[in-house]
């Protein structure tokens, strides 16, 4: 082989993509599959580690600057300002919230997407097109609900957000239920319904039944349910039926208010 005969090959990774090396040594494939897998297992993990909340977790977090702000004006300075998530160096804008802030329902999601991040606002593009529909269905739109994230700033490319990131954000969002007060809130997808419901739970297993959540000890239950995200019914358009059922549920409880 000549010296310069990868150069093609070489171009041809780049242009599949493959310009980063997935373990730290490069592997001898001659020699037994025991060596080499035994060299892989060695190797940390890449896996985006998700989040599996603690009942606990919100004792946890006492002195986080989230618990001393009494309005919403000073939560979001206190987002601005706020320094303990890595996000906030990647992230175009933050992602507080829309809506109206005295809305009896509260919806919630995972974190802020492309469009979002871009416009400062949360469920505005795709997904948050297909939600203004589901919400239209039922006589509701963002004059009449109140919208957040678990995550007010976008993962790098659009990336689960990590155990560490979720930890650290998770006060401001608890904070941000017990200022609204509303009389129904809504998760969206298994991040905000497992985050909120302090369970380790699937989405599929959560959706679709009455739950209680309690932002605080002194805070009222709010009658909580959970549904798939709307990003996951553009990819799995099938599970809209289930979605319609949680929305007439929805529905149903606001006329009983």
């Amino acid at each position: 082989m000549k010296s310069d005969d990868h150069i093609p090959l070489l171009q041809w990774y780049h242009e599949m993509g493959m310009d980063v090396a997935v373990l730290e040594e490069p592997q001898n494939r001659f020699l037994t599959k025991t060596t080499t897998s035994l060299s892989i297992i060695n190797q940390p993990s890449n896996k985006t580690e998700r989040f599996i909340p603690k009942p606990s977790m919100a004792a946890n977090h006492t002195e986080h600057p989230a618990y001393k702000c009494k309005t919403l004006e000073e939560l979001y300075q206190t987002m601005k300002d706020y320094t303990g998530c890595s996000l906030k160096e990647t992230a175009m804008n933050m992602v507080f919230s829309d809506g109206n802030p005295k809305a009896e329902v509260m919806l919630v999601g995972e974190a802020p997407g492309a469009d979002e991040d871009r416009q400062g606002k949360p469920f505005v593009g795709q997904s948050g097109q297909l939600l203004d529909k589901i919400l239209t269905t039922i006589n509701l739109d963002r004059t009449k609900v109140y919208i957040s994230n678990i995550i007010p700033w976008r993962p790098p490319g659009n990336r689960p957000p990590t155990t560490i990131e979720i930890a650290s954000c998770q006060p401001f969002i608890e904070k941000h239920i017990e200022l609204v007060a509303p009389k129904v809130l809504i998760l969206l997808g298994g991040v905000a319904a497992k985050t909120l419901l302090a369970t380790t739970e699937g989405i599929v297993k959560l959706r679709g039944s009455w739950r209680t959540y309690q932002p605080t000890p002194t805070c009222p239950l709010i009658k909580t349910m959970a549904t798939f995200h709307p990003a996951y019914l553009l990819r799995s358009p099938g599970q809209k039926a289930f979605v319609w059922r949680d929305i007439l549920a929805v529905e149903r409880e606001l006329k009983g208010l």
